[in-house]
């Protein structure tokens, strides 16, 4: 029923510490799932997928590093869910979200079901550095702003997909960075689907790789290729 990506990039460590109370909440949920966890070239001798074999998940990865974008995508692809979420590699979401979400996605029948920290539920930014709330909050604006018109936390990094919607969305994808978030939504807007936001509360954080200098220089980049792409015709369904 529901396939749970996850991407790491020298994750090993943390997969190790969050995996067993996250398996260990969906099986007394008895929901039925497969863990996906796609190690985007960490070259870790083998450390990633020694833990993704110790906890029953299913393992691919990229030879190279191309980006939290490109794993997400590997994974997607080779779910078989009729519903499919992303998270990152720290879980950082209370694991009750997974059942919410799968709530809106199923029952009520969205396509898409994406965590927003910036609803008045959430509790995402009143725990995170200052530094990192500040940079989140201004490439959120800026994203919301120009490309994805009102929807303003594109970012969040738990996002739920009905099946058919993931295999449509993912097919077309081209941003292999950060800004893969905002270029699905971006698609998912022009194709018309139903959205639903959902708060999130923050659990946990551990070993974060983002640096909104670095990254945040290329997040822009890639929203410019993002719109010459959607001019191009490059996100047509296949």
């Amino acid at each position: 029923m529901l396939s749970i990506i996850i991407p790491s990039f020298k994750g090993s460590t943390v997969l190790k510490n969050q995996l067993p109370g996250f398996i260990k909440y969906l099986e007394n949920k008895k929901i039925n799932y497969e863990i996906i966890i796609v190690d985007d070239g960490s070259k870790d001798g083998g450390k990633t997928q020694q833990i993704a074999k110790d906890f029953g998940c299913l393992y691919f990865e990229n030879k190279k590093n191309m980006g939290k974008g490109a794993a997400v995508k590997l994974g997607m692809l080779n779910a078989k869910g009729d519903f499919r979420i992303y998270t990152d590699v720290d879980i950082p979401f209370e694991y009750s979200a997974i059942e919410r979400f799968l709530y809106y996605l199923d029952f009520k029948e969205f396509d898409l079901a994406i965590g927003d920290r910036t609803l008045p539920e959430s509790t995402y930014f009143s725990e995170i550095p200052a530094i990192r709330r500040i940079g989140s909050a201004i490439f959120t604006f800026i994203i919301g702003r120009f490309i994805t018109t009102g929807m303003f936390d594109t970012q969040c990094g738990l996002k739920g997909f009905r099946g058919n919607v993931a295999e449509d969305l993912f097919s077309v994808s081209r941003i292999n960075g950060f800004a893969f978030d905002a270029e699905l939504l971006y698609v998912s807007l022009k194709r018309n689907y139903d959205i639903k936001r959902l708060p999130v509360k923050f659990r946990n954080q551990e070993g974060s790789s983002v640096s909104y200098l670095i990254h945040g220089i290329e997040i822009l980049k890639d929203l410019v290729l993002l719109k010459i792409n959607h001019l191009t015709g490059k996100y047509k369904k296949k």
